[in-house]
């Protein structure tokens, strides 16, 4: 028994990492902000790992994502390893905490809003001190974009992310179940798609999507 149910949550697992690694791709196709501050849509899927089987397999997914990235598309080595695993988890870990607590779409709501508010805070200070290391300019130009650039993408990412999660949760967990990848509900809810919740992860998306694309100085 044990060992089928390790089987399942590896096959689980290396689903989910495989779908955040194609949404790396979809990302790239949004102008990066300030030359080097890429959105990265990967994140709605760790944190939907976290809701469905735990905070630590968002941390998880997260590490195998980054991992996958470092040897493949990315340009930032090492550096871009760390801070793409310490933006996804400051994301999706708060979230999945509060969710496995408050199992309700408003404790969703809330752990995803402590989530993009952390993130958010969480790279100002990273960004503070790793980004001279890796892009080799001085510390004092860094932080003058802190409140103007990094605060401002790292809101408007998170935010974009948290609408796309409540946007593609039922339908992703829905077809897990539907497969087998994820056990039915244990108290035998059944979970309907909100056409209210649709459209508004929609509209935000859309909204937030905008903003992000004048701070890249697109529009």
């Amino acid at each position: 028994m044990q060992k089928k149910i390790s089987t399942r949550y590896i096959a689980t697992v290396a689903m989910l990492a495989a779908i955040s690694y194609i949404a790396v791709f979809v990302g790239r196709l949004v102008p990066n902000v300030a030359g080097f501050l890429s959105y990265d849509p990967k994140d709605a899927v760790v944190v939907i790992s976290g809701f469905v089987l735990g905070p630590a397999t968002s941390l998880l997914v997260s590490v195998i994502v980054s991992l996958a990235e470092m040897v493949t598309v990315s340009g930032t080595g090492f550096y871009g390893l760390v801070m793409n695993v310490v933006s996804t988890c400051a994301f999706a870990l708060p979230a999945a905490f509060i969710y496995k607590k408050y199992r309700t779409k408003k404790g969703a709501v809330i752990g995803l809003a402590v989530g993009v508010a952390a993130m958010a805070a969480v790279m100002v200070a990273w960004n503070y001190v790793i980004t001279p290391l890796y892009m080799g300019v001085p510390r004092e130009t860094v932080a003058g974009m802190l409140a103007t650039v990094f605060l401002p993408f790292n809101l408007l990412k998170g935010s974009i992310n948290a609408a796309l999660t409540m946007l593609i949760y039922k339908p992703v967990v829905t077809a897990l179940r539907k497969i087998g990848f994820v056990s039915p509900d244990p108290e035998g809810k059944k979970h309907r798609f909100s056409v209210v919740t649709a459209v508004v992860s929609a509209a935000l998306i859309a909204t937030f999507l905008l903003l992000l694309l004048a701070l890249a100085g697109v529009i």
